[in-house]
């Protein structure tokens, strides 16, 4: 078979910050993407909001450069294990990926989790050990710990063999020593197009195989993907089928052909197997989808994705506040939005609820719902959504739930405190190494045991703890774990918060509003460190007399309330709870809103 000698096809593949969005921007420099008088933002690549402000990678992104005469197309794949389903996909596309480990914390669980699927698509390894200028850099230990991971999972003779480049993404440099500083990134372009194989070329009728899909207003879906043979041409018709859906079969035409170059697409006439490409024109295209030549309709197997393992209920709010703040409110709109979700998010699934106002929401872990429900409210959704909930499996008889594999990097002191916490949520201590004055602890945990835990564990480490978790299978019940410690403050009327009221409801626990916020009967307007719920009227007043004392018109302090963001609102729920979600506030509140109601219900539930 011919081999596309001139291109080479690469993924790079990490944790959550440990360099990878900003060692593509200085590849893209170097390959001559941008002028030399050009201002660049950084990360270049997280174009989102979402992925600027939050400093991860949310969605799979293709670049590409030239270097020497070769082209070398890029995927840059999201760090966080929530976004699997968008890194199985894509490294479908390529023919090697770029292991990138930070030089200080080494290979972390999202790094193994992605890391394992290049390997059984039998893909080559270039190891990058970045960020090589950190102060506490450790380069020959981390080296050692990815050469040991890639044993463990297996890796082949050939795969084992992997080149290592030392790096600093910030300063675009690399070298093949990691006491010898860099000039550019000239060496690890070299081991790119020295390791990496070329694409091979088969001949014959046209496959192209769908692993992503983007939507343009204009346009409509635009299919990314590789051409795995054959020749694909603007213009051409083509028949569309699915290795799964043998039914699906049908006729289209390619409108526009783009190829990628540097951050735009630019249109093309052709392109040959071994492109990665971009195709629109086709309506209802989705992802796994194989574009054949009419003539030979013969579909390509695509990568199964991981199951979801958490839950969550969507449905239209239906709180006193409803329809204030929001844009589409309806369960027909909100039915429609999540279900076009589906097209370009493969590990998500929506099922209809038990009413026609409720969705079942299932994802990959709380971090890709949430930021589902973020993206939600910024394009103008209301709804309100239930606390999530990890999801089981029966098995002969045996009730089997998902665990997860647990990495905690932390200061010495506080371990103590972080181990008594994973005793009480059935983890089991699978490791412990000591890094300086800092542990790594490597857990098994059952995945309910962390709904809620990162804001605790933070806590407990005062902000310095670094906290990563991949799905690890599935194990039987390890029994009942402990509930939320803390109940909740809930406002016993509807109106406004005062100062007074607040004053008086703080000595229960801690607000999370201040005076002037609307609130109504049954909303959670605090936490309470008591365990149980308590009712507080914010929205009293005092009475004015003509009898003054003594300190009565001192100034009533109150304390800072806690601002909570949307994942914290997320571990805060409780069972009987809601947040309600606009695109100007975040309200938590109780199911049963009526106090009394309540009341009944919790009575019968004592009984």
């Amino acid at each position: 078979m011919r081999k596309r000698e001139e291109l080479r096809n690469i993924a790079i593949i990490a944790h959550v910050d440990h360099g990878k969005t900003t060692l593509v921007d200085e590849m893209l420099k170097q390959g001559g993407v941008f002028r030399d008088n050009q201002v660049v933002a950084d990360r270049v690549l997280d174009s989102g909001d979402l992925e600027r402000e939050r400093g991860i990678t949310i969605l799979s992104k293709n670049t590409a450069v030239t270097y020497g005469g070769y082209r070398i197309n890029i995927v840059d794949t999201p760090g966080h294990a929530d976004f699997g389903g968008e890194v199985e996909r894509v490294l479908k596309m390529v023919d090697g990926v770029l292991l990138l480990v930070d030089a200080f914390e080494g290979p972390m669980p999202q790094t193994r989790f992605v890391l394992q699927k290049a390997l059984e698509l039998g893909h080559r390894v270039i190891l990058v050990v970045n960020k090589i200028d950190r102060p506490d850099a450790r380069p020959g230990e981390v080296e050692e710990e990815a050469l040991e991971l890639l044993l463990d999972l297996s890796a082949s003779d050939e795969q084992l063999d992997s080149p290592v480049v030392y790096c600093s993404g910030r300063k675009g440099t690399a070298s093949l020593s990691p006491y010898e500083p860099g000039e550019s990134l000239k060496p690890l372009f070299d081991k790119i197009i020295e390791h990496i194989p070329a694409p091979g070329a088969p001949e014959g009728p046209l496959q192209l195989l769908v692993s992503s899909i983007d939507y343009n207003d204009y346009v409509g879906r635009i299919a990314i993907g590789r051409v795995e043979r054959g020749e694909v041409r603007q213009g051409q018709e083509v028949a569309v089928c699915d290795h799964f859906d043998q039914s699906l079969r049908y006729k289209s035409k390619i409108v526009t052909l783009y190829r990628f170059e540097g951050l735009s697409r630019t249109q093309t006439e052709s392109a040959l197997a071994g492109d990665i490409v971009a195709i629109s024109g086709i309506e209802d295209i989705s992802i796994g989808n194989t574009v054949c030549d009419l003539q030979a309709a013969e579909p390509l197997p695509f990568v199964q994705i991981g199951a979801p393992t958490v839950g969550m209920t969507f449905s239209v709010n239906d709180s006193p506040f409803a329809g204030r703040e929001g844009k589409f409110v309806t369960s027909r709109q909100l039915r429609d939005r999540l279900y076009r979700e589906l097209l370009k998010d493969v590990s998500l699934h929506v099922e209809d609820g038990e009413t026609a106002e409720s969705f079942q929401v299932q994802g990959r872990g709380e971090m890709h719902l949430s930021i589902l429900i973020e993206t939600m409210r910024r394009e103008g959704y209301e709804l309100q959504v239930g606390p999530p909930r990890v999801l089981y499996r029966e098995e002969g008889g045996v009730r089997l739930e998902p665990m997860e594999r647990l990495i905690l990097d932390l200061p010495e002191p506080y371990m103590g405190s972080v181990m008594d916490k994973m005793g009480r949520r059935k983890a089991e201590l699978l490791s412990m190494t000591p890094l300086g004055s800092r542990m790594r602890l490597e857990f098994s945990v059952p995945a309910r045991g962390l709904l809620g835990y990162r804001d605790e564990f933070l806590t407990d480490t005062r902000g310095e703890g670094i906290m990563g978790s991949v799905f690890q299978g599935y194990a039987p019940y390890k029994g009942d774990l402990p509930r939320r410690p803390e109940g909740s403050l809930i406002a016993f009327e509807t109106g406004e918060a005062v100062t007074y009221g607040l004053y008086n409801a703080q000595g229960r626990g801690y607000l999370f509003i201040g005076p002037g916020a609307p609130v109504y009967a049954g909303m959670v307007v605090g936490g309470s460190p008591s365990g149980q719920d308590v009712t507080v009227n914010v929205c009293k007043r005092k009475h004015v007399t003509n009898i003054r004392a003594s300190g009565s018109d001192d100034a009533l302090r109150l304390t800072p309330p806690k601002v909570m963001s949307l994942e914290n609102c997320l571990e805060f729920l409780a069972e009987d709870e809601l947040l309600e979600v606009t695109p100007k506030s975040l309200r938590i509140r109780k199911r049963l809103l009526d106090h009394a109601t309540r009341m009944r219900a919790q009575k019968r539930a004592g009984e």
